[in-house]
């Protein structure tokens, strides 16, 4: 029996890393999704969001929020590469997970999504604090609306919303026609967090309050300042969604059909689920995931990397950049990529031009400078995520045989050496020979 304990620990052990390393900036979508519930029946009632990533090819493990087997790590290996956290009323998480071992899995480069409520614990809240996000103190409070709700509503806290932001990458191309329905609690961005970004805001006339009494005192969450779905990138590239209302996720409101009050338009479904989707795959880095090859220079009319540059050599420049499209590689297409020849300070500071096949390249003149060099590419756009990239490279001064034999800049000092030395001589001749 204890043999056969050994031989399954030296299995474990053996496969752990090939399934923990299962996400690969090669392959940004073959990765393991840990979604955790807080009551089991939303795999039922959310299951045309949970069918449409396994479609795309996600591997999701259910579990309880309260199973006291939970662990995201073994080991010292991660298990999954992505967490999906739907289960707001949960007040302490089972086995060995706590709010600052999903802080840690964020900071590992791994992604997450969190859906909160009006149930909201202290524990999602303070989940949702670390990523920028605060919700409304008022556990009671929801976000209401009363001129841009679902007409389906009675108590106008149905939103009907239509504030998306202006994003590509994040929300897709095809533009999202319908209103998406949000019944749920408001957050706010932390004005000190400049990686959160509202991706659904509410519209000027929204409030946070406590439908079922009357107001006592203005409330403290009121018109555009309302977030109802954020996203955060870390500066590691791991992404995060956050979201004030789990319905928003479920397949009622994926079927239910939308019509903002005041408006002729009347559609037979919501936005949500296209909303969602497209939200999905930014998060989950389908979309908008760039890497890099490696940064190449050589000097003009040479192909050969040199150990060192002279200063005033002339040099080619480039590096190749591909967006994962969800299935492949793609190259990447822009205008706006820069190089930095870096010493202190940006020496030389050149936009790109590109190929369109995903080379970008560019030449200048080495500055009249010497020292230790960088060749950086730091690339930083909306929805992207964050390109960092650097080189050192020693710049020396011409040897003493590498000077110009006459230095054009050096002409006048010349003619001012030889006047002298005519003057002198003209002097002289006239001084000793004039009676």
């Amino acid at each position: 029996m204890m043999n056969l304990s050994r031989s399954v620990a030296l299995i474990s052990l053996f496969l752990l890393p090939f399934l923990s390393s299962s996400f690969s900036v090669d392959n940004p979508t073959d990765r393991r999704v840990l979604v955790l519930l807080d009551d089991l029946s939303l795999k039922s009632s959310h299951s045309t969001f949970f069918n449409t990533l396994k479609s795309r090819g996600f591997d999701l493990d259910f579990k309880s929020a309260d199973d006291s087997k939970l662990a995201l790590q073994r080991y010292g290996q991660y298990l999954y590469d992505g967490l999906i956290i739907f289960a707001p009323s949960t007040e302490r998480f089972g086995g060995s997970l706590d709010s600052k071992s999903v802080a840690d899995f964020v900071d590992s480069g791994r992604d997450l999504i969190l859906s909160a409520d009006t149930s909201a614990s202290d524990l999602i809240r303070g989940i949702a604090t670390e990523c920028g996000v605060d919700f409304d103190e008022d556990s009671s409070a929801m976000v209401i609306d009363h001129s841009s709700f679902s007409v389906s509503d009675g108590d106008h806290t149905l939103i009907a919303a239509d504030d998306l932001v202006k994003s590509d990458v994040i929300l897709g191309k095809s533009k999202i026609e319908a209103p998406v329905l949000f019944r749920g609690v408001a957050h706010s961005l932390n004005p000190t967090n400049n990686l959160v970004l509202k991706v659904l805001s509410a519209s000027p006339s929204a409030y946070s309050a406590n439908p079922t009494s009357k107001l006592s005192s203005p409330p403290q969450l009121t018109g555009s300042a309302i977030s109802l779905v954020s996203v955060m990138q870390a500066r590691n590239n791991a992404r995060v969604v956050i979201s004030g209302s789990l319905q928003l996720f479920s397949d009622r409101l994926f079927r239910s059909g939308a019509q903002k009050s005041g408006s002729p338009d009347k559609y037979e479904k919501s936005g949500n689920e296209q909303f969602v989707t497209e939200l999905s795959k930014w998060v989950f880095h389908e979309r908008g995931h760039l890497k890099a090859g490696s940064l190449v220079h050589h000097r003009v009319g040479e192909t050969d990397e040199p150990a060192i540059y002279r200063i005033k050599d002339d040099l080619e420049f480039s590096v190749e950049i591909l967006e994962w499209s969800g299935k492949s590689w793609e190259p990447y297409v822009a205008d706006d990529v820069q190089v930095q020849f870096y010493m202190m300070s940006p020496y030389v500071l050149k936009t790109l031009s590109t190929d369109k096949k995903g080379l970008f390249h560019t030449s200048f003149k080495v500055p009249d400078v010497y020292g230790v060099f960088q060749f950086k590419v730091e690339y930083e756009k909306l929805g992207y995520t964050t390109l960092s990239l650097s080189k050192q490279i020693p710049v020396r001064p011409y040897r003493h045989n590498e000077y110009e034999r006459f230095i054009p800049t050096a002409y006048p000092y010349y003619g001012a050496c030889f006047t002298t030395m005519a003057g002198f001589f003209v002097f002289s001749f006239v001084y000793l020979y004039h009676k």
